[in-house]
């Protein structure tokens, strides 16, 4: 099975993320990871963007990474965060660059991009 790997370009860990929180709240526009602010509220994962991915989980499995967590594990790996890639076996294909995920001003939009990033894929 595919897997898409959704990459924050942020890091992982309890002192990022209260960083992340605050960075997001004081400078909005300034904050470097869409994916982050499009798909998270104040408390957490936004319910539309999650009932989203686990439609998405019938088709792929689907993985989110922090910045670390995927250089860590795709060194080789030179695209700018945040992105998609969708991985099959060792092969990673970007999805979604950083630019196209700096795009979507809402949850929709960012459904939208990545359903038709999808769609063409499978050659739809």
């Amino acid at each position: 099975m595919k897997r898409l790997l959704f990459v924050y370009n942020a890091d992982s860990g309890v002192a990022s993320g209260l960083l992340d929180f605050a960075h997001k709240i004081i400078s909005p526009d300034t904050y470097e990871c869409n994916l982050c602010k499009v798909t998270y509220g104040l408390t957490g994962m936004k319910r539309d963007w999650k009932s989203f991915v686990n439609g998405l989980s019938h088709d792929h499995e689907v993985e989110f990474l922090h910045r670390d967590e995927f250089l860590k594990s795709y060194p080789e790996i030179k695209e700018r965060l945040p992105a998609l890639f969708e991985k099959e076996g060792k092969r990673l294909k970007v999805l979604v660059s950083s630019d196209e995920m700096k795009k979507p001003k809402d949850v929709d939009e960012l459904k939208q991009l990545v359903s038709k990033r999808i769609n063409e894929a499978r050659g739809g």
